[in-house]
C-alpha cells in the first residue's frame, strides 16, 4: 500500500510499504477513506519530538471502512463507517475506566522512554513515535486499529467523510480545551493560536456559555476566520496591538476567566522572551518555545484557569511559575480523552450545531502529502488545514 512517511527532519515521502494485518483478536483494519494533517504532525516534520525512525507511517486523523476484523470485535463488521480517535484506549485498566483514556495503562507497547522522561506513559498513539507506541498511522491507504472494540466510533449514513473526520482529534481537543475551562455565566475566554484546535475551542467556549471569547494570532487570514464563524468574537493581532492592555480594556481591568494555550511548544513571537526561545532551540538548549503559554499565565485574572490543549514535549524554559502561585492560577491540561467527547460531538454535528469543515484549507491526494507538509510549514497564513484522500 502507499502511506506517507516520516524520513527525518523536513522529510517525508510517499513510499509502497507492506500492507497491515491482524494481529490480536481486537484489532481490526481500516481502509482509509480520508485523512488529514495536523499542526501536531508539523511537530514531528520539525524534528521536535524524540524517537521518530525513518520509514515511520505518519498520521492520527483518520477515518475509513472496515475491511476486516478480529474475532473479539464484536460491535463493527466489514462495511462500517468509522472515525478513529489518536489515543489508543484498552477500555479495562484502572484509567479508562475513569474515563481518563489518554491515561490508559495498556496501550502503550514501549513506555520506557515516555517513563523516564515524565514518570509515567500515557496512551499509545497513532504516527507519533516510538515513544508513543511506534504505531502506523492513517496517512495511509490502510490502517490496523488495536483495541477496535474500544475506540472506532460508528458513522450514520448521511454524513460526508469532511463532516465527522476532525472527531479523531481536532474537534473533542478544542471541546475539551473550553470544557477545562469550567465556563460560568458571564465569563470571558481569551485562546492563543488561530489553527484548527483554537478555532474548535472558539467555536465550543461559545457552546459551553461564554459571554465574551477573544482570539489572538497575528495570521490575518485565520483571524477573518474566526470571524466570520462567530458573530460575537473579539479579536487581537499581536502584530498591531499589545495583548495584555488590549485584554484589559476587554474585561474591565481584571483580565480574562480563562486562557487557552491553543499553541504549544512552536510558540511565535517576536518579545524578547520569544526571541531567545527561538535561538535557544536552535541550538538544542531548549525544547520547547512557550511564549504564548507565557503571555497567557500573565494574561490570566486572579484565581483563573489555564487550559492547555497544545503539545508540549519536554521541559519549559522562563517558566513564569511566581505569576501562576502569586494568582492563584488552576492548570488543565493534556491529550484529549478522546472516547468520552466523540458520540457527543457527533450529535452536534448531526444537529446542525456545527459544521467542522469550516477550518478546511487544503483537498488534496496522498501523494500530495509531501509538498503539503512543506506549505503547511512554512505558509500558515493561506495553508490552515490539509485534508488528504488516498
Amino acid at each position: 500500500m502507499k502511506a506517507v512517511c516520516w524520513m527525518g527532519k523536513h522529510n517525508v515521502s510517499v513510499e509502497n510499504v507492506p500492507d497491515p494485518s491482524i494481529l490480536n483478536s481486537r484489532d481490526a483494519i481500516i481502509k482509509i477513506t480520508t485523512t488529514a494533517i495536523c499542526g501536531s504532525d508539523l511537530h514531528l516534520y520539525n524534528g521536535f519530538i524524540p524517537t521518530m525512525e525513518t520509514g515511520d507511517i505518519l498520521g492520527h486523523e483518520f477515518m475509513g471502512e472496515v475491511v476486516e476484523t478480529g474475532t473479539s470485535v464484536k460491535n463493527l463488521k466489514k462495511g462500517d463507517r468509522v472515525v478513529v480517535p489518536f489515543t489508543i484506549a484498552c477500555g479495562n485498566c484502572f484509567f479508562c475506566q475513569k474515563n481518563l483514556w489518554s491515561a490508559c495503562d495498556n496501550s502503550n507497547p514501549t513506555p520506557k522512554t515516555a517513563e523516564t522522561l515524565y514518570g509515567f506513559s500515557g496512551s499509545g498513539l497513532f504516527g507519533y513515535s516510538h515513544m508513543m507506541g511506534g504505531f502506523a498511522g492513517g496517512q495511509a491507504e490502510y490502517v490496523r486499529v488495536p483495541f477496535a472494540d474500544v475506540g472506532p466510533l460508528k458513522i450514520p449514513d448521511g454524513l460526508e467523510d469532511e463532516q465527522v473526520l476532525f472527531l479523531s482529534d481536532i474537534f473533542p481537543t478544542g471541546y475539551q480545551a473550553a470544557e477545562n475551562c469550567n465556563i460560568q455565566a458571564g465569563d470571558t475566554v481569551a485562546v492563543w493560536g488561530a489553527g484548527p484546535v483554537g478555532q474548535f475551542a472558539v467555536k465550543s467556549a461559545f457552546l459551553l456559555g461564554a459571554e465574551k471569547v477573544v482570539l489572538i494570532d497575528h495570521y490575518k487570514d485565520r483571524l477573518a476566520l474566526a470571524q466570520k464563524e462567530n458573530e460575537n468574537l473579539e479579536i487581537i493581532n499581536f502584530d498591531e496591538s499589545d495583548v495584555y492592555e488590549k485584554l484589559l480594556d476587554l474585561t474591565g481591568g481584571r483580565g480574562p476567566d480563562s486562557c487557552i494555550d491553543a499553541v504549544g511548544l512552536e510558540s511565535h513571537g517576536t518579545s524578547p522572551d520569544a526571541l531567545l526561545d527561538y535561538a535557544k532551540a536552535a541550538v538544542f538548549l531548549a525544547t520547547d518555545r512557550l511564549h504564548a503559554l507565557r503571555q497567557a499565565i500573565y494574561c490570566c485574572r486572579k484565581g483563573g484557569t489555564i487550559s492547555i490543549p497544545g503539545v508540549y514535549g519536554g521541559f519549559l524554559d522562563k517558566f513564569p511559575m511566581g505569576a501562576a502561585f502569586g494568582k492563584g492560577l488552576t492548570f488543565k491540561m493534556g491529550q484529549t480523552n478522546m472516547h468520552s467527547y466523540m458520540p457527543q460531538l457527533l450529535e452536534a454535528i448531526r444537529e446542525d450545531k456545527i459544521d467542522p469543515r469550516f477550518v478546511i484549507s487544503h483537498r488534496l491526494k496522498l501523494s500530495d502529502a509531501p509538498a503539503a507538509y512543506d506549505k503547511f510549514n512554512n505558509e500558515k497564513e493561506t495553508w490552515r488545514k490539509v485534508v488528504l484522500k488516498p
